[in-house]
């Protein structure tokens, strides 16, 4: 069977390493995932007045296609030691209304990457802390924290590096295995 993973990437811009970083997981997943990057910037920002009958479009949207995943998958980069405001936001819209939250039980994993020596290690560890909330079993091991993201892809966005290729591959199979042991009935 296959599982399918919604993944939200926090960059915003169109050439940008989480981007990069997200094509090269979607690259080395197995058959047994199905990673499909969901449309996060132009949620409006969360705002309980216009979560009516007809909240905005792209709210319905994306409560509807991540509902429809099994597992999901975020892509981050580090913004002053945290996650970006897009990523915070897509989590916000999808737990509401309150009690309908569609981030409810799904497993997910988190890759982050920074240009920096860091990785996105802060951005990674804040964004676990909303998961407890949002009750997301999360994967705890393998970790990725792409340092010095920039070397590993070249001008088209293309994975470079085979020792990376084969950590992603590892973390991918991993998180696949992850999904089955805490989907499993």
């Amino acid at each position: 069977m296959t599982v399918k993973v919604a993944v939200l990437v926090g960059s915003l811009r169109k050439d940008s390493l989480s981007g990069a970083l997200a094509h090269a997981l979607a690259e080395v997943a197995g058959p047994e995932l199905d990673l499909q990057q969901i449309t996060i910037g132009d949620l409006p920002f969360y705002n309980p007045d216009l979560d009516t009958d007809t909240p905005p479009e792209p709210w319905t949207r994306l409560r509807k296609e991540v509902g429809a995943a099994q597992a999901v998958l975020f892509v981050t980069p580090e913004y002053n030691r945290t996650f970006p405001a897009v990523i915070k936001n897509a989590l916000d819209v999808g737990s509401r209304p309150y009690g309908s939250s569609v981030w409810d039980g799904k497993p997910a994993a988190i890759a982050s990457q920074s240009p920096g020596a860091t990785g996105g290690f802060g951005a990674n560890h804040h964004l676990r802390q909303p998961m407890v909330f949002l009750n997301m079993p999360m994967m705890q091991q393998p970790e990725v924290y792409l340092s010095r993201s920039a070397d590993y892809f070249d001008d088209k966005g293309h994975l470079t590096n085979d020792g990376t290729r084969d950590f992603l591959t590892g973390f991918m199979k991993a998180f696949a295995e992850w999904i089955e042991r805490t989907t499993r009935s």
